[in-house]
């Protein structure tokens, strides 16, 4: 069976449905803003996205039309709600299906990581397991070895359900979208500590030093007392911000997740220890 050839947004959602069913299976199916949420983690992903609703929608949407995922509303339900359908789509059983989940969701890794990284998703007990999986996943034609690095003792892997063109550069891109902002802000904070007093706000400073209380601003405090709750004054008290609740609603919604599937991975690692 030749594998599917999906886009970067399809990859991230298939992977992110996977995951889903074994880490949180009581929020499962995923609502289309919870597998948005589950996209855009900071946490279980390389790279780090930043997916709208309507991307993450349009990738579930052609899920389906590969046979990989389905509506799962129910009768009553308000939300949309999709679940995959990787095991019968792709033929693959729970462990298989795990070593592919992280591929999809962290990009190429050794079989110590993946080891490591899919304690939450399936048992596997140990290294020559994992590579027995690969193996398999090999023969199928959903994943590829790639060649060592200088200076590595393991091989990495990397799945093939991707098209073509949207390999490493698309990747860097998507990459560099996301930490932008973060890198403006940090040069911008930056800025500031190096100068901590610039040249263009000394002089005001002296001159405010010089002139203790300028008739200006006198004339200010007088116009304050005549009218202690100034027209202008009212004018400026801030409006509702109902966007900054929504977006506080949205961090507290995947701050969940986050925490939810750390309460998951501590489990796989307290139960592989024996506690």
């Amino acid at each position: 069976m030749r594998p599917p050839e999906l886009t970067a947004p399809e990859q991230r959602v298939l992977g992110c449905l996977i995951e889903k069913r074994r880490t949180t299976p009581d929020t499962y199916p995923l609502s289309i803003n919870a597998l948005r949420l589950a996209c855009n983690q900071s946490t279980n992903r390389d790279p780090v996205l930043d997916y709208d609703e309507h991307t993450v929608r349009e990738a579930a949407q052609r899920l389906s039309h590969h046979g990989l995922a389905r509506l799962a509303s129910g009768a009553g339900s308000r939300a949309i709600k999709y679940r995959h359908l990787a095991e019968e789509g792709l033929g693959l059983g729970e462990q298989e299906l795990a070593v592919l989940c992280v591929l999809l969701l962290r990009g190429p890794q050794t079989p110590g990581e993946l080891k490591a990284r899919t304690e939450r998703l399936a048992r596997i007990d140990s290294l020559a397991e994992v590579e027995r999986l690969l193996e398999t996943l090999m023969d199928r034609g959903y994943v590829s070895r790639l060649p060592r690095r200088p200076g590595l003792k393991e091989d990495r892997f990397i799945h093939l359900l991707r098209v073509e063109e949207e390999d490493a550069p698309a990747r860097a891109a998507a990459a560099s979208a996301v930490a932008a902002p973060i890198e403006t802000e940090r040069a911008a904070a930056q800025a500031v500590v190096a100068a901590p007093n610039p040249p263009e706000r000394a002089p005001a400073r002296v001159a405010a030093r010089a002139a203790p209380n300028p008739p200006a601003l006198a004339s200010a405090r007088v116009a304050a007392r005549a009218a202690p709750n100034p027209p202008a004054l009212a004018a400026a008290a801030p409006p509702p911000a109902p966007a900054v609740e929504d977006g506080l609603a949205d961090r507290v919604a995947r701050l969940e997740i986050e925490v939810s599937e750390l309460h998951s991975e501590l489990r796989a690692l307290r139960e592989a220890l024996g506690e």
